[in-house]
């Protein structure tokens, strides 16, 4: 109720200030209208508009104008990515934002976003709820929404797409994550930025106007990363623009530019323009269905990130590039973003195949004092492993923004040591002796680790059975890093939400790739309470356990109950692979 009044009240506001809206209802076929957009430079030019009609209902609560376009490049390069929310007017009111186009129409039609629908993105709402991450994540883009479509007579109307323009980045970068954007309605383009970091001081807004052109910047200095669009309305500090969602994150803070277009580039697939940013103009505060909204003036609050990727070799360091950078501190942003920040910089230093292993130590940094997130790991292979390693650095942290909304990020540092050869051990086989002890003896444990090239390590553990320990069987499960943490956060990921400083706990408990993990258990359940494990308890107590946790599903209950856990180390390498040896406990 709150959110139609706030909205009447701004439509009423809007009225009484000169700028008139043209109301939906007063649409029909034939009227006659303009729009605005940059085709050129910084300088605001007009085209034509004939309605053809109004399609109702198209999504909850919302309609679009269908109309023709006309005028400037429009008639031969057809609807240009980068004008969303160009605004368009009948009888010198405003009727809305221009939003959505056919694929590949031979004419400039297009899809008006009527005026009443781009203002409710500055309504105060809950940010739209979605999947959180989960560890095992292996698309970080699938977080978020997809573009909204249309079914109109004569085809399909999808939102026009958003053009991203990536500065710094490599190639294979752009390749790599291309499909990702592209199925969010945004387009990659490299090289075609006209580059360059905006001054630190705000502009002069009085240079905005509606049917200037804007860069909402996500990344900026040594990599840059800017999606681009148009104003639809400015009314005192509040701006409007883009006729459409950007990545319907909700509440946010991402900066925004005012905008050049150096050149409109027709292309038979879709047109769209050149742009570079000029100077800082404020920050959007909410990226909604139907457009984005923002502030005028408002410094929008960025994370630095700093990547180093060293060359190693026997004699030590032979090289080393640096990345400095801001980027944006939203909590389903960021990790995608710095995702592909490492993947570049990996990329730009080091070869896509081949025989490789890079290690990965540094910390990422969190507000209010919270205990950082460590990353401290190892990644070996001969193909993806740019793909490998920016993923397994990105993922703990979206995990920890989206697992607790009291998480905000501060700033990220990393160091990444590259080797030319691929260090890596295979668990091979394993041997308990004796296989059959008493309460009170001593199991030995060898364990043989095989390279690629064939050459063997051994390395040896041992474990004492305690005193009193009933008899049956005990298993002895010899696994690398990730095979020893998916056997035990499945049950801490589904025990609901805890507070940041468990969370982080979790994360930085969590085993690197470089050692293998002996996992002493026994074939008993075992059950997830506040985060700690309660193996084998009294019946009295399993029934409790189990009645509380039946409704997080059966994974709460392990099928193995852990007695303890010793390490293998082998030196400087990374260790795959998983052996399960039993031996027989009796009296």
């Amino acid at each position: 109720m709150r959110g139609r009044i706030w909205l009447a009240a701004a439509v009423s506001v809007g009225v009484l200030s000169g700028a008139e809206f043209f109301p939906l209802a007063a649409v029909r076929p034939g009227l006659k209208g303009t729009g605005k957009t940059v085709f050129s430079g910084t300088q605001i030019e007009e085209f034509r508009v004939e309605i053809l009609g109004v399609l109702e209902n198209v999504g909850p609560k919302q309609s679009l104008v269908l109309a023709r376009l006309s005028g400037g490049p429009l008639d031969s390069a057809g609807v240009l990515q980068g004008m969303s929310g160009s605004p368009v007017y009948v009888d010198g009111k405003l009727l809305g934002a221009v939003a959505m186009a056919f694929p590949f129409a031979k004419e400039p039609v297009a899809a008006i976003r009527p005026i009443e629908e781009v203002l409710r993105a500055s309504v105060p709402a809950p940010s739209p709820r979605r999947m959180a991450a989960a560890l095992g994540e292996g698309n970080l883009a699938r977080l978020f929404d997809a573009p909204q479509d249309v079914l109109a007579p004569g085809g399909r109307l999808v939102e026009i797409a958003t053009p991203v323009h990536f500065g710094g980045f490599t190639p294979a970068t752009i390749e790599h994550f291309a499909p990702q954007l592209r199925a969010l309605g945004l387009e990659p383009r490299q090289g075609v930025a006209g580059g360059g970091i905006p001054p630190a001081e705000m502009g002069d807004r009085s240079l905005l106007q509606p049917g200037a052109m804007i860069t909402v910047q996500l990344i900026c200095g040594d990599l840059s990363l800017g999606a681009d669009g148009t104003v639809t309305h400015i009314e005192g500090d509040r701006i409007y623009a883009f006729g459409h969602r950007f990545l319907s994150v909700g509440a946010t803070e991402l900066p925004f530019a005012r905008a050049e277009v150096l050149t409109v580039l027709p292309n038979l697939a879709s047109s769209f323009k050149i742009s570079a940013a000029r100077e800082w103009m404020g920050t959007i505060t909410e990226d909604r269905s139907t457009a984005v909204a923002g502030i005028l003036g408002r410094r929008a609050s960025l994370a630095p990130v700093s990547i180093e990727v060293r060359r190693r070799s026997a004699s030590g360091v032979a090289a080393a590039s640096r990345y400095r950078m801001e980027m944006v501190r939203d909590r389903f942003l960021a990790p995608f973003l710095l995702q592909m920040a490492v993947f570049s910089a990996i990329d730009a230093t080091e070869r896509m195949f081949g025989s490789a292993t890079i290690g990965v130590e540094g910390e990422i940094r969190f507000q209010n004092g919270a205990e950082p997130l460590r990353l401290r790991n190892m990644y070996a292979g001969e193909f993806s492993l740019p793909q490998q390693v920016s993923l397994a650095t990105a993922v703990p942290l979206a995990y920890a923004l989206q697992a607790t909304d009291t998480l905000e990020l501060r700033d990220v540092r990393l160091v990444l040591d590259a080797y030319d050869q691929k260090k890596q051990l295979q668990i091979d086989q394993v041997w308990a002796w004796p296989r059959q002890v008493r309460p009170g003896e001593a199991v030995e444990l060898t364990v043989s680790l095989v390279s690629g090239s064939g050459t063997e390590v051994t390395r040896k553990a041992t474990y004492r059975v305690p005193v009193g320990m009933p008899e049956g069987p005990l298993y002895f499960t010899v696994a690398d890093g990730a095979t020893t943490n998916l056997s035990e956060y499945r049950q801490l990921l589904g025990g609901g939400a805890r507070s940041a400083a468990q969370l982080l706990q979790f994360l930085n408990s969590l085993r690197a790739n470089t050692k293998a993990y002996v996992r002493v258990w026994r074939a008993q359940p075992s059950y997830q309470a506040g985060g700690e494990e309660f193996p084998s308890p009294p019946p009295s107590l399993a029934q409790i356990l189990a009645r509380a946790q039946a409704a997080l599903g059966p994974a709460m209950a392990s099928a193995g109950s852990k007695v303890a856990e010793l390490e293998i180390t082998a030196g400087d390498v990374v260790i795959t692979g998983s052996k399960t040896v039993q031996v027989d406990v009796r009296e």
